[in-house]
């Protein structure tokens, strides 16, 4: 899946960086550097939106329509 999320990062009192993701509730990271903070946003992301769709996908009967959708 492609798409493109907005990463708020601020730097932390105790040294390094942590990041949040509005758009996915719960999705944040931290790190050393802003490259590292980013990939562990990013990561978090994911799991995020892999567990939700796991989830939904347990509750669906075998005869329901999956289809993948794009948002310009």
């Amino acid at each position: 899946m492609k798409a493109e999320f907005t990463a708020i990062i601020e730097a932390a009192s105790e040294g390094g960086y942590w990041a949040i993701c509005p758009q996915v509730p719960g999705a944040n990271g931290q790190g050393e550097t802003i490259e590292e903070v980013k990939e562990n946003l990013k990561m978090a992301i994911q799991l995020i939106l892999d567990d939700r769709l796991a989830d939904i996908r347990r509750g669906l009967s075998e005869d329901a329509i999956e289809e993948t959708i794009s948002i310009p």
